[in-house]
């Protein structure tokens, strides 16, 4: 074979050499790249599932925030079922509620009167306690009340409703110190708004400062607690 020759056969290899060597560069480029695909699609993949996550902790967080919303009214709403309980409670009576009258008791001698409060609003409301009663002027502390008539529920009146009070006035004796009263005052429990009462019927009230006591406010006159 002649030098020629021979060049051109080297050549012809050399060229099949280096296209083998070629393409055998480019596969391993594209396994390279085949290999890198997984990868492009695994970080794609947990591109889409971050936002995903995040919506769902998101969700997760309204939902939270929901929850703690309708825990949060309904501690309201406690609280306001708690408020509208105190708020509709039983008012206490004022002076400006109730009409105040006395007549003499039994007698005579008339010993005890019977105080009458009238609910002459428009609402309902408690008498609470006893009438704070001062019968004369030289005397400016109120008469004391007497325990054992208290009544064991309040004394709630509706619109009309009367109340009662049982008072003494003296043992009803000739001897005592009695002082004639034709008017005298009292306030109620929880105001202090002067209430006058005339009890100039029938000449006056005969009282002995020293004897005078008085009972609760009661819906009715109760045997036995009442008699003092």
């Amino acid at each position: 074979m002649n030098a020629s020759r021979r060049t051109a056969l080297f050549s012809v290899a050399a060229s099949a050499a280096l296209a083998l060597s070629l393409t055998a560069c480019q596969s391993g480029e594209g396994a390279k790249a085949e290999g890198a695909a997984p990868v492009a699609k695994d970080t794609a993949s947990a591109a889409v599932s971050a936002p995903a996550s995040a919506s769902a902790a998101g969700t997760s967080g309204n939902t939270g925030t929901g929850a703690g919303t309708a825990v949060g009214t309904a501690h309201k709403s406690d609280s306001g079922s708690a408020g509208a309980k105190k708020g509709t409670a039983t008012p206490l009576c004022r002076a400006q509620d109730v009409k105040v009258s006395a007549e003499r008791q039994d007698g005579p001698p008339y010993t005890h009167i019977i105080l009458t409060a009238r609910n002459t609003s428009g609402h309902r409301c408690e008498m609470a306690g006893f009438p704070h009663i001062q019968f004369l002027e030289s005397h400016k502390q109120d008469v004391p009340s007497v325990a054992k008539s208290k009544p064991a529920a309040p004394t709630v009146l509706n619109p009309g409703d009367p109340a009662f009070a049982l008072v003494k006035l003296s043992d009803g004796g000739v001897d005592e110190d009695n002082e004639v009263v034709t008017a005298f005052q009292l306030v109620l429990e929880g105001d202090s708004t002067v209430v006058a009462v005339d009890s100039s019927a029938g000449g006056g009230l005969a009282v002995d400062p020293a004897k005078t006591l008085t009972g609760y406010w009661t819906t009715e006159l109760r045997n036995g607690a009442d008699d003092f």
